[in-house]
Formats: C-alpha cells, sequence, structure tokens
C-alpha cells in the first residue's frame, strides 16, 4: 500500500510507525491536523487481517 497515494491519506501532518518485538505491539499514530492546538483523538485495539487494513483505519480516525 501507497500510503502517500491512498483515498484515505488527506495530508496528514504526521503519521508514525512503532513495534515492539517482546510484547507484539505493533502501532500506527496518524495525526491529520494540529493548526488549532494539540492533536486529540482515540484508540483502537483490534486484529486487523493486514497491516494495510490497520493503516487504512488509523488514517480514518
Amino acid at each position: 500500500m501507497a500510503i502517500f497515494n491512498s483515498t484515505e491519506f488527506s495530508d496528514h501532518e504526521e503519521v508514525v510507525f512503532c513495534r515492539d518485538p517482546d510484547t507484539g505491539l505493533f502501532a500506527i499514530i496518524a495525526i491529520h491536523d494540529r493548526t488549532l492546538g494539540p492533536a486529540a483523538g482515540g484508540c483502537r485495539m483490534w486484529p486487523y487481517a493486514s497491516e494495510e487494513d490497520a493503516i487504512r483505519d488509523a488514517l480514518r480516525l
């Protein structure tokens, strides 16, 4: 998946990928816009079928 060409990617300010092999954690942090101050958002823990599905969901949050 080319993130920057994805229809869900709408000029996000920052997209960060984190991985911790010891715990099995794979996290995606997507910040869309901080123009009005600190970013606010949500957290979703879900067993996605693929990393592409996880990226798409993070970009949509």
